[in-house]
Formats: C-alpha cells, sequence, structure tokens
C-alpha cells in the first residue's frame, strides 16, 4: 500500500498536481525499515546499471535517510527509487530500448532537481564510499565484470 502511494506521489508530482492529500497516508509509516530494504535493491541494479548511473540513485537514497529530509521528500524519492528498480514500467525498454529508459530518467531528473539542494559534500561522500565499495573489483581490474554475488555486501 506504502509503495503504490509513493508512485502515486511520484506521478502527481511529475504531473504538477498537489500530493498534500497523499502525504497523510504515509504519515506513520516505518520509513528506516523501507529504506533498509530498498537499499538491498539499489544493490542489485547497481550491478547491472553501473558505476555513473548508480550515483544520482545513491544520492537520493542519502538524502531520503537525511534526518532534515521531510515526509513529502520521502515519499517522493521512495516512490522514483521504487519505480527506477522495479521491473514493471510505463514505457518497457525490452520494447522500447533507449525510450523504455524515458520514463525513468525523466522521474529521476525531476527527483534529484527537486532535492538538489540536500545532495551536500557529506552525502556526495557517502555516495563515493559504497560506489567504491560495490565496484571494487572492477577498478582494480578494468574491462573486467565479477558475479553479482561477490559485489553485493550486506
Amino acid at each position: 500500500m506504502i509503495i503504490s502511494i509513493c508512485l502515486l506521489i511520484l506521478a502527481y508530482t511529475l504531473s504538477g498536481r498537489d500530493v498534500r492529500p497523499l502525504l497523510n497516508k504515509v504519515r506513520n509509516a516505518n520509513w528506516v525499515k523501507r529504506f533498509g530494504r530498498l537499499f538491498k535493491l539499489l544493490k542489485r541494479h547497481a550491478l547491472k546499471a553501473g558505476r555513473f548511473a548508480t550515483k544520482p540513485l545513491l544520492q537520493l537514497y542519502y538524502v531520503v535517510t537525511d534526518s532534515e529530509t521531510t515526509l513529502g521528500e520521502k515519499a517522493l524519492i521512495y516512490g522514483c527509487l521504487i519505480y527506477i528498480v522495479m521491473p514493471a514500467s510505463i514505457i518497457p525498454q525490452r520494447i522500447f530500448k533507449v525510450l523504455g529508459l524515458a520514463d525513468e530518467g525523466l522521474a529521476l531528473a525531476t527527483v534529484v532537481r527537486k532535492v538538489k539542494s540536500k545532495i551536500n559534500a557529506d552525502i556526495d561522500a557517502k555516495v563515493e564510499e559504497t560506489l567504491n565499495r560495490w565496484f571494487k573489483d572492477e577498478e582494480e581490474a578494468p574491462g573486467t565484470k565479477t558475479s553479482a554475488s561477490s559485489q553485493i555486501d550486506e
């Protein structure tokens, strides 16, 4: 239910609609638990997407876990990250190739623009540390791919 509401918040934001009525429905969500699960999904997605594409996703993740982030921003970011890592899409990439990435790209660009002021040096340092840990094997041996199980750490 929370995922659906957060996805609606994302859709409302993209279309310029007021999200305040939806925020009351997610006010009492256990965000710590939700974002812990989301972090595991992001790791799996990162290995497929690559370091460059993962950086803005991690920036959003660390913004959402910051205590200064508002409920509306948390719900919006959660909806965006879930939409990006979930297998279903409005414009399926399998069918529409590059165009299939457009809906995820639009969602990501919109949300990053909305919370850009929250992405500070501390968050960027956390992002780089995580990227270095996740993509360590690629940095040591350029041009080689490593197995997903060796890169995903708990």
